[in-house]
């Protein structure tokens, strides 16, 4: 969707003008000073650059008018389609992590043997029952606030912040993953680049868990000059596994927040595992 084009002035009136002055002084000057023309030409000029002087003015204000007009039409439409865009990218990632943690967990206790396995089929059932309830709240909270922006009891998620990182990283030991953090030292960090960071990792994560399954998982987090760098990497799946995969906007989407605070993002295989790599201008600690 782009905005509308400015206005342009392409009009002939001025031409027009142009031609009619030149007109009048031949007359005034095949009449002479003394004849009529003397006094008629100079009120006809007058008279004529009057009318294209208001002429014009009025129909700059008129295509001005409608320029805002369209402008502020479009100003709504990229709003709202923004405004849709956030929201599928929450549900996404609400749905996306519930479904990974149950099908992860699922899939990982089926495949236990031995003397521990109708434990680890309770435990399984448990977890399960746990992300269930957890994605279920979020949808609610999510949709108690679509139905009425304005309701002040709407339960909102908070924002998060590096405080949650390790909760973040250490939530995948349930999945059966070995997850590893590293931060180094970041000074001062923006709270939209924390949140970001935050639902970068939980994503990759998530996605780690359906395509590699149990495995190790290293979040190294760290800051290169005015950029915070995040680095989520994994070893690959472990045996026989089979991924899961899913509707494939979870990387698009995480993109697109590195996109939106001016930063990237690059994803690509790493040795026999995956690496994803998050770049994101701060100047926090400036």
């Amino acid at each position: 969707m782009t905005p509308p084009e400015r206005p342009v002035w392409r009009s002939r009136a001025w031409l027009v003008a142009g031609a009619v002055l030149v007109v009048a002084a031949i007359v005034l000057l095949a009449t002479g000073a003394s004849g009529p023309g003397a006094v008629l030409v100079p009120i006809f000029v007058v008279a004529a650059a009057a009318g294209v002087t208001t002429w014009t003015l009025v129909r700059a204000r008129k295509r001005r008018l409608d320029y805002e007009a369209r402008l502020t039409t479009w100003a709504a439409e990229h709003a709202t389609q923004v405004e849709r865009l956030r929201i599928a990218r929450e549900l996404h990632d609400i749905v996306s992590h519930g479904l990974g943690v149950i099908t992860l967990r699922a899939s990982a206790a089926r495949r236990v043997q031995g003397d521990i396995r109708e434990a680890e089929r309770e435990q399984a059932l448990v977890d399960i029952e746990q992300a269930s309830r957890d994605a279920g709240t979020e949808l609610r909270r999510m949709l108690a606030v679509l139905r009425d922006a304005d309701e002040r009891g709407a339960p909102l998620r908070p924002v998060r912040s590096l405080a949650d990182l390790p909760a973040i990283v250490d939530d995948a030991r349930s999945l059966g993953m070995e997850p590893r953090l590293d931060v180094g030292e970041l000074g001062d960090v923006s709270p939209g680049v924390q949140a970001t960071v935050c639902e970068i990792v939980r994503e990759a994560v998530a996605n780690t868990a359906r395509y590699a399954g149990p495995t190790t998982t290293h979040v190294d987090l760290r800051r290169d000059d005015d950029t915070i760098v995040v680095t989520v990497e994994d070893d690959g799946p472990r045996g026989a596994w089979s991924p899961t995969p899913g509707a494939g906007h979870g990387l698009a989407g995480l993109r697109e927040r590195a996109e939106m605070l001016g930063g990237d993002l690059s994803a690509a295989p790493a040795g026999t595992g995956f690496r994803l790599t998050a770049r994101l201008p701060d100047g926090a600690h400036l």
